[in-house]
């Protein structure tokens, strides 16, 4: 079976790097496609979800952003399981200040660079390991400025509400960028940070095959 990995803003399937799937289970990752103009995160998630074969049973993967986009997705489609790492499935549960940056046009106004920029800078004080801090600082050097923007606006113009069926969640309690006392998870991981995939692979790939295992039984 197919499992559609989505990656987070500013990155690629260079993030899922430590990820494994159990036996039966085929990695196809969406790469990011080109925005149109000022269309919305469902807009987009509609036209990338046409890289899913649709004929056939599949399950969505999302890390930050691109949870989001797997929620839009998993309510046109029906994956067999939905599975969101370190996002939200709703702009409700956003933390207040996405709302005051939405206000205040931040994305507007802030160049993306200026975003990548402080991305980098952030990679110096975190306490990821050497080898994590080297792929995500080569990841946000390869971003987009431009995908960042639109993405950025996209993000905090989401209004999404609707739950999709088989949908599963899971967040650190650290997380800095989507803070855990707002997400609404169905698994936790204790002290996990935004990008625990890189930092944590052990527990999110025993959680993986938890969640996954039983849909070949």
């Amino acid at each position: 079976m197919k499992v559609y990995f989505i990656s987070g803003l500013a990155a690629d399937n260079r993030t899922f790097h430590y990820i494994k799937l159990p036996p039966g289970f085929e990695v196809v990752y969406l790469n990011w496609i080109k925005p149109v103009n000022a269309e919305s995160l469902k807009e987009y998630a509609l036209r990338l979800s046409s890289g899913i074969d649709t004929s056939e049973p599949f399950v969505l993967l999302g890390l930050s952003m691109g949870g989001m986009l797997a929620t839009e997705i998993a309510l046109k489609h029906a994956p067999i399981l939905t599975i969101l790492i370190s996002s939200s499935s709703s702009h409700r549960h956003f933390p207040p200040w996405f709302k005051w940056a939405a206000g205040l046009r931040i994305q507007k106004i802030v160049p993306a660079k200026a975003f990548k920029s402080a991305s980098l800078i952030k990679r110096l004080f975190t306490g990821e390991t050497k080898e994590v801090k080297n792929i995500l600082r080569q990841v946000i050097r390869d971003s987009d400025p431009a995908f960042i923007k639109w993405a950025l606006n996209a993000i905090l113009n989401w209004k999404n509400e609707d739950m999709p069926k088989g949908l599963v969640q899971v967040h650190g309690t650290k997380d800095e960028t989507l803070p855990f006392r707002y997400c609404k998870a169905n698994y936790v991981i204790k002290n996990g940070s935004h990008m625990m995939v890189m930092t944590r692979p052990t527990e999110i790939n025993s959680l993986l095959e938890q969640l996954l295992s039983p849909l070949t039984s």
